[in-house]
């Protein structure tokens, strides 16, 4: 193995790991700190081939919209389906890109920007710019230029990012209306003096040379960090990492020695149970059975351009901590935003504490309707891969734009969760289908107020009634 270590362009640092069990343990840290930024670029690449869900491929610094809301056939994890979705994988490397918004009169749309490594670090829409038609230059790293009048710049961490846009829509009726916004909205070159865009760098290519799928994770791992640094504050914490190869000019995984090969299968298989155990036992507060997702977005502290909030509350400082949140955040919900845009609350559990099954009957009953400013949807996703399940009803989220809800004389609303049709007329207008075995359910709440965070208004319990 020491030898391997020095092919690494001798990129080695005091306290460096010699034995195979400190290897392995460095390799598994290596996985949690790269497994973001792994996932979200193939997740970037296998899009401008095959799409996301409803939305189509397009190759980068192309705007693709879905025509549809999505459904069981969108095998994306905690995919969304109470909006409808524009999506853009950007590539700035060839310059600056002009981004124009159409006025969309009140209605909700939010663009949320996403870099290489996860970072939420601008958003554009109702609740961060407004409503009005407006205009964004989206800049890559190093860049020195001339911001055209009128148009307001967002940095872009690095060269390579994520455009995830939703837009509010009711339902089928409401897709005409939704397009045409989606339609009117622009994303093109700014090239200097009007002529051609600089040819795009993309995706720095992994050694083909590398077979083994698990070494080929930390492959990617080291040509993509060389592509698109970390923020400064993570540099020197990247250096631990030489004895793995991974700060080597040339691959070390096309041959390696036994020693590193098995250290590296070993950590990546202990990372990767790090990462599932972190996503299904999300750290933060519980309230009647729910866990608060509404931090688990918060590991950028080194980016915040338009409408990302700086406050404190907002932001994980201990950076190892934000590490884990950050591969946690990407495993159960790739490309999900801050919770002062849209809070998010799960529960795996009933009033009880016991497993949510798709063979029992469950009531979820508001009081008073989640506070916000924009809209709330409950969505449906069954245990462990978070995707939306086909029933009879093609119903898999339900919320205060669900048509021909029933609420009670005082003003409540009770859902039923349960896998057949309640014969109650009533429940069944406020019915939504349960997966077979275990599922969890999602509550997002989209441009939250102040209640939801200072313990103002609490969510209410899931309880088992067969």
């Amino acid at each position: 193995m020491a030898s391997t270590a020095r092919a690494a362009d001798d990129d080695r640092t005091p306290g460096e790991a010699d034995g195979m069990s400190d290897l392995r343990t460095l390799a598994a840290e290596a996985y949690v700190y790269g497994y973001p930024m792994v996932f979200n670029l193939d997740e970037a690449d296998r899009f401008t081939h095959a799409g996301l869900g409803p939305v189509p491929p397009a190759p980068f610094n192309t705007l693709a919209h879905s025509t549809r809301l999505a459904g069981p056939d969108d095998t994306f994890a905690g995919v969304n389906n109470d909006t409808v979705h524009t999506v853009a994988q950007l590539d700035l490397s060839g310059g600056p890109l002009l981004l124009t918004v159409p006025d969309t009169a009140g209605r909700y749309y939010v663009l949320r920007f996403v870099d290489a490594w996860t970072n939420n670090f601008a958003y554009v829409g109702r609740r961060a710019t407004g409503t009005a038609a407006g205009s964004f230059l989206l800049t890559g790293p190093g860049w020195r230029g001339e911001v055209p009048a009128g148009a307001t710049r967002i940095a872009c961490p690095t060269a390579v990012a994520s455009l995830i846009g939703r837009w509010a829509c009711a339902g089928p009726e409401d897709l005409p209306a939704t397009a045409a916004l989606q339609r009117a909205t622009r994303l093109e070159a700014l090239a200097p003096g009007g002529g051609s865009a600089d040819p795009l760098a993309g995706l720095p290519l992994s050694d083909p040379d590398v077979t083994d799928g698990t070494l080929m994770f930390f492959e990617k791992l080291r040509v993509r960090t060389a592509a698109f640094p970390p923020a400064p504050a993570d540099a020197e914490y990247q250096r631990r990492f030489a004895p793995l190869g991974l700060l080597a000019s040339a691959s070390p995984y096309r041959s390696p020695e036994p020693e590193l090969a098995d250290a590296l299968r070993e950590g990546f298989t202990e990372g990767r149970e790090r990462v599932e155990y972190a996503a299904a036992h999300a750290e933060g507060p519980e309230q009647n059975g729910w866990r608060l997702a509404y931090h688990a977005f918060d590991h950028n502290a080194d980016f915040f351009e338009t409408g990302v909030l700086t406050d404190p509350e907002w932001t994980v400082r201990d950076r190892d901590a934000a590490r884990l949140l950050r591969a946690a955040a990407a495993r159960s919900g790739l490309w999900g935003g801050h919770g002062y845009e849209a809070a998010s609350a799960m529960t795996w559990h009933d009033a009880d504490g016991e497993p949510l099954e798709g063979r029992h009957t469950y009531t979820l009953r508001f009081e008073q309707p989640p506070p916000v400013d924009a809209f709330w949807s409950l969505t449906m996703y069954d245990l462990p891969e978070y995707h939306l399940v086909a029933n009879p009803l093609d119903r898999y989220a339900i919320g205060d734009r669900t048509a021909g809800l029933r609420r009670a004389a005082d003003g409540s609303l009770t859902l039923q969760l349960r896998p057949g049709r309640p014969e109650d007329a009533e429940a069944a207008a406020n019915w939504l289908p349960t997966p077979p075995g275990r599922f969890r359910p999602v509550l997002r709440m989209y441009e939250p107020r102040a209640a939801l965070f200072d313990g103002g208004y609490e969510l209410p319990a899931i309880r088992r009634v067969t």
